[in-house]
């Protein structure tokens, strides 16, 4: 009987060896679901029973850090349900159906529980915690038909890190409670959880030192736990970009592959703040005509020649002036007739290759399709691709050109609008004193420090204009730039009266929206916002400190952007505006 016992021990210890590491993933992350539910209906029950305010925050809060065990593996496997879970409080216009979505989720709830929760909310409160109970068992449902990879569980653990990067310690998804820097710690522990998994029983080289990293980064979060004096700076460079690079090595190490798909942010980047992170190909729509010398040079030329207008008088480079970031430096542009204004300003060419739809309004999808409705536009260059394909066959130097470019050697509309689109895409840089002080290569001054640590934090700059690539394009996934209603006033100091986005979508939540800009070398880009009614940063900093439209006084019950006051300093101004400054690309620092 003892051998058969022995024996069965022995089959049982084999077949435990066996499993899989990504299994054991897999079941740790089913048992943190099933917690999960457990707190949200605890919080529930506080709630039906009337518990204090100080019970029923507490217990959501513990709730919201429960989801963060869960959430590195939601986010991978089920993005549209961890959007219904823990999204933006922000109602979405559905495109397809023409229909307006209204949030739901951790962050609706904690509007309703924070700063102050009154009874009077109670029972659409109640209703939301069951719609998030729903939204749960659903998790629960898709989950268990999981197929993870080990390739999969380390490409999620770096893009929590990310995660935690841009979208945790910055507050985008605790905007009321500010518990974000605690949330920032269940991440870490939960890739620590996973991380050591894989190392277990394996000789991996620097499984020390990124346990060591794990450890330094839980005990300055535990340490540093204020929101507005989190010093997020030294937690990137000393903690978060460390470990995203450990993890790296690690998974090269186990010989466990990279994912290979095209994507926004490179599966192998090692931090997302790497020179080359980002891949400008991965965002454009038409992949079968990738980006190469030979349509730069050409894209370029055409970029710079008035054969694209109707009267041979306008260029591209007309209104995109290189040494203003490829601005104009104007309120609004002059139209064609050199008489009147177009009616927004000229936005800057460098770096919107990293968006997912173009203008003010989002009102095209593709690079492409923004150089051509900027050509066929009457007010602006009134030309046609088509007309100037013919008149391009004309010219030997650019049949040439295109030969090069193009080995079918056609010349036609797709190719023109190509060429152009790659050019564009070649002033995507990231060479400024942020990226080498990310990147470990130079030193910010205390100012300098502190400004970025009020964008990413108190000021709460980096919760539209994300980093690292601080536009609209949200990340980790970067796969859709968002758009905001702020209040823009116009020079009478009335609310202006561009609808945005509405014109388009005809939705009344997007009446004044307009598409997060990227703020990369804003220095140069001046003067601000769509219409141009701000001349200096200063300005625009006290637009945003007032609270928006709202702020100023406007009726806007749609403005996306927080109505509180930020209380910023006259000296944090002055911090976040320097650190502004180190957003400009060295290339334009050379041409001073």
């Amino acid at each position: 009987m003892k051998k058969i016992y022995c024996l069965l021990f022995v089959i049982a210890l084999v077949a435990c060896q066996k499993k899989n590491k990504h299994q054991e993933v897999n079941e740790l992350f089913k048992d943190d679901i099933s917690l999960l539910i457990q707190k949200v209906a605890k919080l529930k029950y506080s709630v039906q029973s009337d518990s204090t305010e100080a019970q029923i925050q507490r217990q959501f809060l513990e709730a919201h850090q429960s989801y963060k065990k869960v959430e590195m593996i939601s986010e991978y496997y089920s993005p549209t349900v961890s959007k219904a879970i823990n999204g933006p409080a922000i109602s979405e216009f559905e495109e397809n159906d023409k229909v307006t979505v209204p949030p739901e989720g951790f962050q609706v709830i904690e509007e309703l529980i924070f700063p102050k929760y009154n009874t009077e909310v109670k029972k659409e409160l109640v209703q939301e915690l069951g719609v998030l109970e729903a939204n749960l068992t659903r998790l629960e449902k898709v989950s268990s038909t999981n197929e993870l990879t080990d390739a999969h569980v380390f490409d999620a653990m770096r893009l929590q890190v990310y995660r935690i990067i841009t979208l945790g310690i910055t507050g985008f998804d605790s905007p009321i409670a500010f518990n974000s820097i605690n949330e920032a710690l269940v991440s870490l522990e939960t890739i620590e959880k996973y991380y050591r998994i894989y190392i277990e029983n394996k000789t991996v080289s620097n499984s020390k030192q990124v346990l060591q990293i794990l450890e330094k980064g839980k005990k300055y979060l535990k340490a540093h736990t204020g929101f507005n004096t989190f010093d997020r700076a030294f937690f990137i460079r000393e903690i978060a970009n460390p470990l995203s690079r450990g993890l790296y090595q690690t998974q090269t190490e186990l010989g466990i592959p990279f994912m290979k798909e095209s994507r926004g942010l490179k599966a192998i980047a090692q931090t997302i703040f790497d020179a080359e992170a980002f891949d400008a190909e991965a965002f454009s729509g038409f992949p079968d005509y990738k980006t190469t010398p030979e349509k730069i040079a050409l894209g370029k030329k055409l970029f710079n020649d008035p054969i694209l207008s109707g009267n041979n008088t306008r260029s591209c480079a007309s209104c995109h002036h290189a040494e203003k970031a490829f601005t104009d430096g104007l309120e609004r542009a002059v139209s064609l007739d050199g008489k009147s204004m177009i009616q927004r300003n000229t936005p800057t060419l460098n770096n919107i290759a990293f968006q997912r739809v173009f203008f003010s309004d989002s009102r095209v999808g593709y690079l492409e399709d923004q150089a051509v409705a900027v050509i066929k536009n009457e007010n602006e260059m009134h030309g046609s691709l088509e007309k100037s394909a013919l008149a391009i066959k004309k010219n030997a130097d650019y049949v040439k050109e295109f030969k090069k470019a193009f080995p079918k050697g056609e010349i036609n509309a797709f190719e023109i609008k190509n060429a152009l689109a790659s050019y564009i895409r070649s002033l995507s840089h990231y060479d400024s004193k942020f990226d080498r002080y990310m990147q470990n290569k130079g030193t910010f001054t205390a100012d300098e420090k502190a400004g970025f640590n009020l964008f990413a934090g108190k000021a709460k700059c980096a919760t539209c204009h994300f980093i690292p690539l601080t536009n609209g394009t949200v990340p980790p996934n970067f796969d859709r730039s968002e758009s905001e209603v702020l209040g823009v006033p116009n020079k009478n100091k009335t609310l202006d009266g561009d609808l945005g986005k509405f014109v388009i979508t005809q939705a009344a939540i997007h009446k004044f929206s307009f598409k997060t800009p990227t703020i990369r070398n804003i220095a140069l880009t001046a003067p601000y916002m769509h219409n141009g009614v701000y001349k200096t940063l200063e300005e625009v900093v006290d637009f945003y400190n007032d609270g928006g439209g709202i702020g100023l006084g406007f009726d806007l019950p749609n403005q996306t952007l927080p109505e509180d006051k930020l209380n910023l300093s006259d000296k944090e101004k002055k911090q976040l505006i320097v650190f502004m400054k180190t957003l400009t690309d060295e290339r334009y620092l050379k041409m001073r």
